[in-house]
């Protein structure tokens, strides 16, 4: 609340900016600072990033305005005057090496943060849908071809009658019915012929239909060994 950070849940700078102050505090509650020496840790990690949003200090700059502002807040102005000596010289050099693992490390990524930017991503969308309404109001019923065949044939479309089931037999059995007739009419073409004379024909047709088919596999035949022939002589050459 105090940093007015309103959508911790969906935006990452809000998020890697909280942490980066979180991870400074109890960083300095370890090592048991005093209010004052609370003030002015936490004033020195939002003037660090002050000068890196605003002002787009390098890191070289912020390194060298990090140790004018630890000279002035450090244990060299002790001689000068009392109150001004906020940190010992132990603190001082904890206070340099967690900056270095903080945000030195890393400046290049927060320099990512601030001054690159990045698409929004899409993580939900609201669509409005329309119900159809009743027979006789602005929208018309829906189509029979929103349902599948089978849901539409079980139980939206009517039964068949009885008149409609008649005419189907009648024409289920007309060609039935009308074809003893019409074979009946027809002569029989195997009339005056033997069996002796129908195997004599079937051998016939017979014998051509082979000698046909193995005088194309012979043509293939030969054709394929030429082609390995011809595949050898380059396999020689070469």
């Amino acid at each position: 609340m105090f940093l007015n950070f309103k959508n911790l849940q969906t935006c990452f700078k809000e998020a890697i900016l909280l942490d980066y102050y979180v991870s400074g505090f109890l960083w300095a509650k370890g090592m048991d600072f005093s209010i004052i020496q609370y003030s002015k840790f936490m004033t020195l990690l939002d003037m660090l990033l002050h000068n890196l949003r605003t002002l787009h200090m390098s890191l070289e700059d912020s390194l060298k305005w990090l140790g004018e502002v630890m000279a002035e807040i450090g244990p060299s102005n002790l001689q000068k005057n009392e109150k001004w000596s906020i940190f010992d010289t132990k603190q001082a050099n904890a206070i340099i090496d967690y900056l270095k693992i903080s945000l030195f490390q890393h400046y290049k990524l927060y320099e990512f943060l601030f001054y690159s930017t990045r698409e929004e991503i899409v993580i939900g969308t609201e669509q409005m849908i329309e119900t159809v309404k009743p027979s006789g109001g602005l929208f018309p019923n829906p189509l029979e071809e929103g349902i599948s065949f089978d849901i539409y044939s079980a139980f939206i479309e009517p039964p068949p009658t009885l008149d409609t089931e008649m005419k189907g037999l009648d024409q289920e059995q007309g060609p039935e019915d009308s074809q003893p007739k019409a074979s009946a009419s027809d002569t029989d073409d195997l009339v005056g012929f033997t069996i002796e004379d129908v195997k004599s024909v079937l051998a016939q047709v017979t014998d051509d239909i082979l000698i046909g088919i193995q005088t194309e596999i012979n043509e293939k035949l030969q054709i394929q060994e030429e082609a390995f022939n011809a595949r050898i002589e380059k396999l020689k050459k070469a």
